[in-house]
């Protein structure tokens, strides 16, 4: 599907791929809202507040209950971030002729990426050397076996992290444009109901996953 004419002006204007100024739309998004909360904020909340106050309280009582009062304040920035950026980004595929940044596997690797060096180097600098034996297994005469199946279950947490999100969202993406073609009469009420669902639960996934990575480094037990 084509873009809105200013964004595919844009698109043109600056020779970047279509994902990528979607994904800064979407960033620009997110940043502006969360100035008019900012700056809307009200002894008694109401209305959008409301809203802002339940899901940055419901983020911080789960990223808590995993990784316990000492370390959530240090992380719930990024993660907070990460599970509301990536929320917008999926449910933008429900607004006709905009591309979900995140059903371009670009967008969803570099964000894995990006969880996968936080966590590593969260585990370096709480553990330092010892952080190794993480990969080494409980017994010394397993490290040869161990080694290389957690190095490579480590990285492949950067294709599970990004392959799930892109192929959901870009598989969603795909059948709302087929049935907005075939049969647009449809699209309103379940399937967009459907693909808000899924829309919110993969971005929930990713959020999960990267607080259970986080508490994994951070765990005292290496």
């Amino acid at each position: 599907m084509e873009a809105p004419s200013f964004l595919d002006f844009i698109i043109h204007a600056t020779g970047l791929p279509g994902y990528l100024v979607f994904t800064w739309f979407v960033a620009l998004f997110v940043l502006v809202l969360a100035i008019i909360i900012r700056f809307s904020l009200k002894l008694l909340p109401e209305g959008i507040q409301n809203v802002a106050e339940s899901v940055v309280y419901g983020i911080y009582t789960f990223v808590e209950d995993i990784l316990g009062k000492e370390e959530t304040p240090k992380h719930f920035p990024l993660l907070a971030t990460l599970a509301i950026f990536i929320f917008f980004c999926n449910i933008t595929e429900l607004i006709p002729w905009f591309i979900p940044p995140t059903s371009n596997l670009n967008t969803t690797v570099s964000m894995a990426v990006i969880v996968f060096v936080y966590y590593q180097f969260l585990g370096i600098r709480k553990h330092g050397i010892k952080y190794i034996k993480h990969f080494m297994g409980p017994v010394w005469w397993l490290v040869p076996l161990m080694l290389p199946v957690e190095i490579i279950g480590h990285f492949a947490r950067i294709i599970s992290l990004s392959v799930r999100l892109f192929g959901n969202i870009f598989g969603d993406d795909l059948l709302l444009a087929v049935i907005f073609f075939l049969a647009p009469w449809l699209v309103p009420l379940p399937v967009m109901g459907l693909v808000l669902f899924a829309a919110s639960l993969q971005a929930f996934i990713f959020f999960l996953l990267s607080t259970l990575y986080i508490a994994d480094a951070v765990s005292e037990a290496h």
